[in-house]
């Protein structure tokens, strides 16, 4: 059933719900309204938490994949509910519009079976928002999850989002990464007004802003955008070769080597290669970025994979390899750092060996299909 279309159970399903109003007309607060009603799928559910574990996969672990991913899109204002179950729609309200004036339970919400993401859409035409949030978002396994909001394309504005030129100390911060302060502002890297250490790194597509991800100086992630898409899309537009990284600064870093026609994926890598065969691109839900940019992609004949060198990164370049088509994907091998093992990244190279060295490791990227060979200078 399409996505945003409430299932089995509607809003006339639920028990009748009475308001309480206030004397200025208002009604009373979403979380008394949480607590006044709940739907049901069925007349007769098994007691919520051994109907959770039911509809979880992977048991204890996979009840805690799925409380981890219910704590992030709680971050966004949705109380997920305890009778929100994986592969079930819920109606909750909508923490943008609360319902409307009718006060209804309009957020159509759906955590798929797998617990790998969650998604959300207001049915209500007045509103309409809508989001994703990925359980692997991130590089690691642990729980450390990312949240995606989709809002408004008419809200993001650099004004909208409250977003300021950079501190000194954020200038700092990049320059010890031996990122120049010019690069920064041809990059729309901003910070949030009034959070001197949140970097804001502003997605764009033809020059609207379409997502923004913050960062603070502490390693710390949120994300809201309207759609998924590649940081420095709008560079890409007329390439016939591209670089693919896996992080804004390593997308910085490569300008400082001199290549502009690069990239870098929203969100972090998968913790290993799928064994399932690919899902079509409209269920491909963890590699949507590329599907949405896939008229750019479209447009290469040679894509350069400089992913990290760690094991989910190294995953993350396969995984792209796989839907872009190896016969015209190249990856690098990142240099030796010491006798322990290698650099892990763009930045890393441009660090500690400088933009030279890191300019011959895109130079020295090899073929991934086996089937390739250089052309002949003869």
């Amino acid at each position: 059933m399409p996505f945003g279309v409430a299932q089995a159970h509607h809003l006339n399903s639920c028990p009748r719900m009475f308001v309480k109003m206030k004397p200025d007309g208002s009604s009373g607060s979403c979380a008394a309204l949480r607590r006044s009603v709940r739907c049901s799928r069925t007349e007769s559910t098994p007691p919520v938490t051994e109907a959770r574990l039911q509809h979880s996969e992977g048991g204890v672990a996979g009840m805690a994949k799925l409380r981890g991913l219910e704590q992030k899109v709680e971050l966004l204002g949705i109380d997920c509910e305890d009778l929100s179950r994986p592969g079930f729609y819920s109606n909750l309200f909508c923490p943008k519009c609360r319902g409307g004036q009718k006060v209804e339970r309009s957020l159509s919400f759906h955590i798929v079976q797998s617990v790998e993401f969650a998604m959300w859409r207001c049915f209500r035409m007045e509103c309409g928002w809508a989001g994703q949030a990925f359980a692997d978002s991130g590089k690691s396994c642990d729980g450390d999850y990312a949240a995606i909001e989709v809002g408004s394309a008419v809200d993001m504005t650099e004004e909208s989002l409250r977003l300021e030129p950079l501190s000194d100390e954020i200038i700092g911060y990049f320059a010890e990464r031996k990122i120049l302060e010019e690069t920064l502002q041809r990059n729309g890297v901003k910070q949030v007004s009034g959070k001197q250490s949140e970097i804001c790194f502003t997605y764009k597509r033809k020059g609207q802003i379409v997502s923004c991800k913050y960062r603070t100086l502490d390693k710390k992630f949120r994300q809201k955008g309207v759609i998924k898409a590649f940081y420095g899309l709008d560079d890409i537009s007329e390439a016939d070769e591209i670089i693919i990284v896996e992080g804004e600064i390593d997308k910085l870093s490569m300008e400082e080597a001199g290549f502009i026609n690069c990239v870098s994926v929203p969100s972090g890598a998968p913790c290993k290669v799928s064994d399932k065969q690919l899902p079509s691109p409209d269920k491909d839900k963890a590699f949507q970025y590329l599907w949405n940019c896939k008229d750019y992609l479209d447009k290469a004949s040679r894509i350069i994979l400089a992913t990290d060198g760690d094991a989910p990164g190294q995953a993350l370049a396969e995984e792209l390899a796989r839907r872009l088509g190896k016969q015209r994907c190249w990856k690098v091998n990142w240099p030796k750092k010491d006798d322990s093992g290698s650099f892990n990244d763009a930045n890393e190279v441009l660090k500690h060996l400088g933009p030279t060295a890191l300019r011959e490791v895109i130079e020295h990227a090899e073929a991934m299909s086996p089937t390739y060979s250089e052309p002949s200078n003869a």
